[in-house]
């Protein structure tokens, strides 16, 4: 028995310290691959930082920018906890729904954008169901408020980066004093903002049965100001004495399904198409899309606002759901949220091209001269060469780095707290034979010229400690556009 025991006691210790030979050898061999990744991340946002540093604002001339149109009052909250707290149980049949009518709606809709991590927003019409969830919101822990709304957003980063802003909306006095002071507003207040409900979700994010691919957000809303573009006329008035270097048209998915009175919303664009063709040429304009699902306003837009936009700016989904309208489809509500670089690149040359073809002839419109697509793991930039748009590689590194700043919640970009999730080399195109980019850490913003226009692409440092996505793509492109005007 006693040897039996010591047996056994010789077997524990040994297998002790086998455990521990392990997990130090694991340790041991972990350790250089961690430290060749963590130098790998200090060289590329050295290399981005250098990048964005190439080119200063002019402080003497702070550069001028009229940005409509709205804005509001974000609640950010957690999307889980929020429907938990209201008692909505995950649907079994995800379905994409235009307008959110009912609760079972909502719950069909989020199961639809959850699992894939895809950017949405719907206009909710049951405006019980609308109260519910935003005094549910107020009383949840960590719930956060914040300025939102596309126009307001950007208006905000620009000024923030050295430009004087004048912007097109309705605000309540709490709203306007968290505007800078480089921000003039043109349009009469309100004594209670618009309130957009933004539900995140981090990565890994479980709802049931269904989990996320990626970190991302669902909003909803019930506006009554923004879809009527109400600051339009005020914003018009000023904009003439303004005088400025970039017109930006942002925030018009808030017409996206709204109930207007008949012809009102083809009336509301007659007048902002008027606005835009009453630009100098000189004068940039840039357009910045957004979550469309209602096809009979993207053909207005594709009428009345796109072809005299010289600019524009989008996401992964955005991108191919213009695209799919102007080759004659319909609206793509779903697509892959995590594209290769060379899928977004032939994309935007399929869109180039056939913009430039469709303005031919357009009486007032502007030639497309640059476009922005900004996606999680990387940005890409197309523009003219010859335009007046300058600085594209560092305008480039500029917007991968405000992506990080943005999502994490702070100017300083902390490597610890990001991971390159963008290949170590790609495809410029899906063409057999295309020529491969490597990305090097020593200059990650890849640049080169094709046919009459140059191309930029940037990795992005994603941000593994989520703070906010929301308002990710308006900071962006407010701040890859300021480094171009």
């Amino acid at each position: 028995m006693a040897n039996g025991r010591d047996t056994s006691s010789s077997l524990v210790r040994y297998g002790t310290v086998a455990s521990l030979l392990v997990i130090l050898l694991a340790l041991w061999y972990r350790s250089p691959v961690q430290h060749s990744l963590d130098h790998r991340l200090d060289t590329v946002l050295t290399s981005l930082l250098r990048a964005e540093s190439k080119v200063d604002i002019d402080s003497f001339r702070r550069p001028k920018v009229a940005i409509g149109f709205g804005g509001c009052v974000d609640i950010i909250v957690d999307g889980v906890k929020l429907l938990n707290e209201i008692g909505l149980k995950p649907s079994k049949t995800p379905f994409h729904h235009d307008c959110i009518e009912s609760r079972e709606q909502l719950s069909q809709s989020f199961a639809f954008f959850f699992p894939p991590g895809a950017a949405s927003e719907r206009f909710l019409s049951n405006d019980t169901l609308f109260n519910e969830l935003v005094e549910a919101s107020r009383g949840l822990q960590g719930n956060r408020w914040a300025l939102g709304g596309n126009a307001a957003v950007m208006a905000n980063r620009l000024a923030s980066e050295g430009c004087d802003v004048l912007l097109g909306g309705r605000f309540s006095p709490e709203v306007t004093d968290v505007l800078s002071d480089h921000v003039t507003v043109a349009g009469k207040p309100v004594e209670d903002p618009d309130i957009h409900l933004i539900l995140e979700y981090p990565t890994g994010a479980k709802w049931g049965e269904y989990v996320s691919r990626r970190a991302n957000r669902y909003i909803v809303h019930s506006d009554d100001h923004n879809p009527l573009l109400d600051s339009l006329e005020d914003f018009e008035e000023q904009l003439q004495a303004f005088r400025p270097d970039l017109l930006v048209i942002g925030g018009l998915q808030m017409m996206d399904n709204f109930p207007f009175e008949k012809g009102v919303r083809e009336a509301r664009l007659e007048r902002l198409n008027a606005l835009m063709l009453s630009l100098d040429e000189a004068t940039g304009v840039h357009f910045e899309m957004a979550s469309f699902v209602d096809e009979g306003l993207m053909r207005a837009l594709l009428s009345q606002v796109v072809p005299y936009a010289s600019s524009l700016g989008m996401n992964e989904q955005e991108l191919p759901n213009l695209l799919s309208l102007l080759k004659g489809g319909n609206v793509t509500v779903l697509s892959d949220p995590n594209p290769r670089v060379a899928t977004v690149l032939d994309q935007m040359r399929e869109l180039y091209r056939l913009l430039s073809t469709e303005r031919q002839g357009q009486a007032g419109g502007r030639r497309l001269t640059r476009l922005h697509v900004h996606t999680l793991a990387f940005q890409a930039i197309i523009v003219t060469t010859g335009s007046s748009w300058k600085n594209t590689m560092s305008a480039t590194a500029k917007a991968s780095l405000t992506a990080n700043r943005h999502v994490c919640g702070s100017p300083d970009i902390n490597p610890g707290k990001a991971k390159l999730i963008m290949d170590d080399s790609f495809s410029i195109s899906r063409q057999e034979g295309s020529q491969r980019m490597p990305l090097l850490e020593t200059k990650p913003v890849a640049c080169w010229e094709e046919a009459d226009y140059e191309v930029c692409v940037a990795p992005v440092l994603v941000c593994t400690d989520v703070y906010q996505t929301a308002g990710g793509g308006d900071n962006v492109s407010a701040a890859g556009l300021v480094l171009q005007i």
